[in-house]
């Protein structure tokens, strides 16, 4: 038998690759956190996780234990949901970043759907830096995005790192401005990919500009340029750009949830749809 509480830390331990952001997620102690992941490896009789003092890395077994413990949990809330006897109403308006377009995101969308087919879904899909905007003008009610800069810390799905990603046969060529494939503004992957080209005083050009992923994907197979992405969402077919062409690090990226001035009757569905994509946040990752 598996403990759902120690499943569920170590989803989020999962998702956030830390202890500690797990903890503050579940708003629990960190050594609570470290004695359900230990209770949790002792049940399965392997090791989930490797950590050192740098890094948190899932297992081969870790990575099998995540399918299982989201059955299993998915199982529960079906239970108490139905046995609690209570159904969700109302309209809520979800806004999600373009990052999650070619991610499994539309089965946790499907499962919450199926499991409140009362409340009226309402997605928008657009860049961050956008759904910031709309969030802060009062017209979503709940938005999975990137963290901005010094903005609201939201509560914490996953935690990736931004790369250079280009085709197979793609050459960046030092001696010439790289050539970017980039998001209109208020992008912020184009933001911190500019700036970190500036950081390292290398000249740049716009290749394309595009406000769809699929967009930008094309452009990118076709060679013309090279785009920042978050490791765990690289597009099929391209690959990441390697250290020896000299681009500058883009540091990691947090993507996060968060509630705009919620209507009475958007709380609940806001909440529930939440705590489906934080059971589920492994799944916010290129399959």
């Amino acid at each position: 038998m598996f403990d759902p509480a120690q499943l569920r830390t170590f989803l989020a331990v999962a998702q956030t690759l830390s202890f500690t952001q797990a903890a503050h997620r579940l708003g629990l102690r960190q050594s609570t956190v470290s004695q359900h992941v230990r209770k949790l490896e002792a049940a399965a009789g392997r090791r989930l996780f490797a950590r050192d003092t740098h890094a948190v890395e899932l297992t081969e077994d870790g990575e099998a234990m995540l399918g299982f413990a989201r059955t299993i949990l998915e199982a529960n809330e079906r239970a108490t949901s139905f046995f609690a006897g209570t159904r969700l109403r109302g309209r809520l308006r979800f806004g999600a970043s373009e990052d999650f377009v070619l991610t499994r995101m539309p089965e946790v969308l499907e499962e919450f759907r199926r499991e409140h087919p009362d409340v009226e879904l309402e997605l928008t899909v657009e860049l961050s830096g956008t759904l910031h905007e709309l969030l802060a003008a009062g017209r979503l009610d709940l938005v999975l995005a990137k963290r901005r800069p010094q903005g609201p810390a939201g509560r914490l799905v996953r935690r990736d790192r931004l790369v250079w990603v280009g085709a197979e046969r793609m050459r960046v060529d030092p001696q010439r401005p790289v050539p970017l494939v980039v998001y209109p503004p208020p992008a912020l992957t184009r933001a911190r990919a500019l700036e970190a080209l500036e950081r390292a005083g290398r000249e740049w050009r716009i290749a394309c500009t595009s406000g769809s992923l699929n967009g930008l994907i094309a452009a990118t197979r076709a060679g013309l340029g090279v785009m920042a992405h978050a490791k765990g969402m690289i597009p099929p077919s391209l690959v990441g750009i390697q250290p020896r062409a000299g681009l500058p690090e883009l540091g990691g990226v947090d993507f996060v949830l968060l509630y705009g001035q919620r209507e009475r009757a958007a709380r609940g569905p806001a909440e529930a749809l939440a705590d489906a994509i934080l059971a589920g946040g492994d799944r916010l990752q290129r399959p």
